[in-house]
C-alpha cells in the first residue's frame, strides 16, 4: 500500500509542476501541452533501458542449475514409475 502512495505522490508532484508551467510563462504554452507526452516517452525509454540492463547483467547460478537438473531427473523417474511417458531424454 505504501508503494501506491509513493506513486500517487510522484504523479501529484509532476502534475503540480505541469500546471505551474502552464500558468507561468517560463515555457511557451505550445511546449507545455506536450510535456505529458514527453514524460510517457521518457518513462518508456527508461523501462526499456532497465529491462535491457537487467538482461545484460543477469546473474548466473551454476549451483542452482545443477540442483534444477537433479530435480528434473527425479521428477522424470517419479513419473516414469507412475507410467507417464516423459520422452527419451
Amino acid at each position: 500500500m505504501k508503494h501506491i502512495f509513493k506513486i500517487i505522490a510522484v504523479l501529484a508532484a509532476i502534475s503540480a509542476v505541469w500546471v505551474a508551467l502552464l500558468e507561468t510563462s517560463t515555457v511557451p504554452r505550445s511546449y507545455t501541452w506536450l510535456l505529458p507526452i514527453y514524460l510517457v516517452v521518457a518513462l518508456g525509454c527508461y523501462g526499456l533501458f532497465m529491462v535491457g540492463y537487467g538482461l545484460m547483467f543477469f546473474p548466473t547460478c551454476p549451483r542452482e542449475a545443477i540442483l534444477l537438473q537433479q530435480d528434473i531427473v527425479e521428477a522424470k523417474e517419479f513419473l516414469s514409475k507412475r507410467g507417464v511417458d516423459v520422452g527419451s531424454d
